[in-house]
């Protein structure tokens, strides 16, 4: 490989994990708007409520925004670290492995409740309750496996963020979650 294109594959696998930090800070300032649980009864006293209703859309493209995000930088640095790449079962084994991931189910309940997405016009508000409390119990999965797969990058690849503009509030939301157990006391 070329020094250059070794350079512009490190440098792009850098903009990832800051996007990844960003991705973290903003699901979690949504998530910081809403009570929870949510509750149908909730929901449907609520239901003409834009606020509410706008802050639960953002932390379900958060949520997809966040998991997509690590997942292609999981690849990226797949091939960086020169393992497998051919399936993605083979990238998120890699990462079971080595820590990243609770396990392999895990990622793939994540990806079960985010592609489950209670849509705007769903008109069962217990299963809009339901969805968006299930991302609210995924999400510190979701942040305790970027905090690790950030730390990977950086011990065996070298790689930080490419600006520490969130790294402070990345660090100090992962912690909080650290102490959080059930993912709803907020």
């Amino acid at each position: 490989m070329d020094q250059s294109i070794l350079t512009s594959e490190k440098q792009h696998l850098a903009e990832l994990l800051e996007a990844i930090q960003r991705c973290v800070y903003f699901l979690d300032a949504s998530s910081k708007k809403l009570t929870w649980p949510l509750t149908a009864d909730l929901l449907e006293k609520q239901k003409k409520d834009v606020v509410l209703f706008e802050a639960m859309a953002a932390i379900n493209e958060r949520f997809a925004k966040l998991q997509d995000t690590m997942g292609a930088a999981m690849r990226h640095a797949c091939i960086l670290a020169g393992e497998p790449t051919d399936s993605f079962l083979k990238v998120l084994s890699f990462y079971e492995k080595t820590g990243v991931l609770e396990s392999v189910e895990s990622w793939q309940l994540c990806r079960t409740a985010r592609n489950l997405a209670a849509h705007d016009y769903d008109i069962e508000y217990a299963e809009i309750a339901d969805h968006f409390n299930s991302l609210k119990i995924f999400t510190p999965l979701l942040y305790m496996s970027a905090a690790r797969f950030l730390s990977y990058c950086q011990e065996e690849l070298s790689i930080l963020p490419k600006q520490a503009d969130f790294t402070t509030e990345f660090m100090l939301i992962v912690k909080s979650k650290q102490t959080d157990e059930s993912g709803i006391s907020q």
